[in-house]
């Protein structure tokens, strides 16, 4: 599984889909967003815990500290007692008072008077407050059972030489007369032998104990509240009170500890870490689902993001392709203002150009083989009319019709070029001999009855010009222009502005304006020859050289016509090509 997985991802990989821009995008988006969520989150974690952790260290040490003021209290309280009776007792006027029961008169006073000061060191927290003699009797309240005192671990375990104060601790005040009367009450005991040298309760031992209920709910209630356990201990080490629930020390424990000034206790309370924690530890989970669920939320919206973005794009590729196979009606909707909308216009202005402009050559391309194929249509089978010439001058000949033979001749060199097609671009000294051929045909016709006039330098005899252009424009003049053939004719070619200008001039009949405008526009409605042949060779100019060149046509009714023809020069090149020059 592990394996097909791998050689998956290197699919992947290697295939190259991770070099596509929604990926980069995406990744791009992933980590502007991830960097800052995952920084903030780990900072807010950071903080959080460290003032939970603190304030819950802070509420411990508190708790633990009034713990200690409230036990404090109490045994402050039961020390002061202690001392008000131990210096009542020490007090040599109070010989009276027996290790037993007062049988006279003045002893049973000194025992009112000593079991009144008892009473009136009570409080509302006191359990009880007595002097119990070595023989067993006591002073105070009558409801003590000594043997049952005796019989507490708490008592047994005083030391028998033991001075000063000693505290019993906590425990359970069953030592009624009783033991339907015991009380089972929590009580904190305090024990003080009393050593009197001048012989007065001398070995006997104050008893004073307080209610302890309210210091062991408190103890329940910090227990509760911290979750942490709570034992406290004597001086010597004796365990006076421990939480009832088991627990087991470790070294990563929370601890707070308190020492009492009173008696030298220890307060300890110790909560295991993963408690201490715990709070933090919810946060670093919430944290952790945050981040994780917005890691996803953030990548749900970069995938969409780079997705829609990323689309537009893969539309105007499809798009160019589309374009590259040809199909030039390809466009790209408009989706927006932004910096691919105005691609994607440029893209759509782009096309139609191409378009226009494939167009635009197919129309060229088109007229020019329509020219071509009315060139054709003017041509005949070559040899069939050369040698049909050729036999017809051979005839006129030998009867002794000269004209008629040279006419002929004439007419085989002006169809002889014009039926060369070899080459659609000629010289003009080339094109200019078929025109004095044309010419001499007419002259052998009318007779002297027209001049012409040629005005060429020698050196633009050598540029090139369509073929077979300037034979329909003379055509146009004897057929159209002069009457009988009668009349003049200039043809200058210059330069002008580095290109060449030809204009060929007549005093003929002339044209109106409405037949001069009509003249180079085309017709396919038109019939005959009139005005056929200007059109093509204006078609022909402009196909070679481009649609700003052509004829321009100058004519008034009765005063003659003048065609003007510029174009750029064209050198005729030894490999046959032309150059522009």
């Amino acid at each position: 599984m592990n394996i097909q997985w791998i050689r998956q991802l290197n699919k992947r990989i290697f295939s190259g889909s991770y070099r596509s821009i929604r990926t980069k995008l995406l990744f791009c988006f992933l980590i502007v967003t991830l960097i800052p969520l995952l920084s903030l989150g780990a900072l807010s974690y950071y903080q959080s815990a460290k003032i939970i952790n603190s304030q819950f260290g802070k509420y411990g040490e508190n708790a633990v500290a009034q713990l200690e003021q409230q036990t404090s209290s109490s045994l402050g309280r039961m020390k002061q007692m202690s001392e008000t009776i131990y210096s009542y007792l020490l007090d040599p006027a109070h010989t009276d008072l027996r290790n037993q029961a007062p049988i006279s008169y003045s002893e049973i006073i000194e025992k009112n008077d000593f079991e009144a000061l008892l009473k009136s060191l009570r409080t509302d927290q006191t359990a009880g407050i007595y002097i119990i003699t070595p023989s067993g009797y006591y002073y105070g309240e009558n409801n003590l059972d000594v043997a049952k005192l005796r019989n507490m671990p708490e008592w047994k375990t005083k030391p028998a030489s033991y001075k000063g104060l000693y505290w019993l601790g906590f425990y359970m005040q069953n030592h009624a007369m009783s033991s339907s009367g015991d009380s089972n009450l929590p009580v904190l005991g305090l024990a003080v032998p009393i050593h009197n040298s001048n012989g007065t309760q001398n070995g006997s031992t104050i008893l004073i104990e307080e209610n302890a209920q309210e210091l062991i709910h408190m103890f329940k209630l910090f227990e509760t509240d911290t979750k942490s356990h709570l034992t406290i201990k004597a001086s010597d080490g004796r365990i006076v009170y421990e939480s009832a629930s088991n627990f087991t020390k470790k070294d990563s424990d929370i601890t707070w500890i308190r020492t009492l000034a009173v008696n030298q206790w220890t307060i300890e309370a110790r909560l295991p870490a993963k408690a201490f924690y715990l709070s933090s530890g919810i946060i670093r989970s919430n944290t952790i689902v945050v981040a994780i669920i917005s890691c996803l939320l953030a990548f749900g919206f970069a995938y969409l993001f780079s997705s829609r973005f990323t689309a537009r794009i893969r539309t105007l590729k499809d798009s160019m392709q589309k374009v590259s196979f040809g199909k030039l009606d390809t466009r790209m909707p408009i989706e927006g203002r932004d910096e691919l909308g105005s691609l994607d216009m440029s893209f759509n202005r782009m096309v139609s150009g191409v378009q226009s402009l494939v167009q635009e050559v197919e129309q060229s391309e088109r007229l020019k083989k329509e020219a071509e194929l009315k060139a054709f249509h003017y041509q005949i089978n070559p040899h069939l009319l050369f040698n049909t010439l050729n036999s017809i001058q051979w005839k006129a000949r030998l009867e002794g019709a000269d004209d008629i033979r040279q006419m002929l001749y004439h007419l085989t060199m002006v169809l002889e070029g014009n039926l060369d097609i070899s080459q659609e671009l000629i010289t003009v000294g080339r094109e200019l001999r078929m025109i004095e051929h044309f010419l001499k045909i007419q002259e052998i016709r009318y007779g002297n009855v027209f001049s012409y006039e040629l005005n060429c330098e020698d050196s633009l005899k050598q540029y090139l010009i369509p073929r077979m252009t300037l034979q329909p424009l003379f055509e146009n003049i004897f057929f159209h222009g002069f009457t009988d053939g009668i009349g003049v004719i200039k043809l200058d070619v210059i330069v002008e502005k580095n290109e060449l200008l030809l204009a060929l001039r007549d005093n003929g009949a002339g044209m109106t304006e409405e037949k001069r405008e009509r003249l180079l526009v085309p017709d396919p409605k038109r019939r005959g020859r009139g005005g056929l042949g200007v059109q093509n060779a204006d078609q022909k100019f402009k196909l070679h050289f481009g649609p700003q060149y052509g004829l321009t046509v100058f004519s008034t009714k009765g005063e003659g016509t003048a065609i003007v023809i510029h174009w750029p020069k064209e050198e005729e090149r030894p490999d046959g090509y032309s150059k522009e020059n």
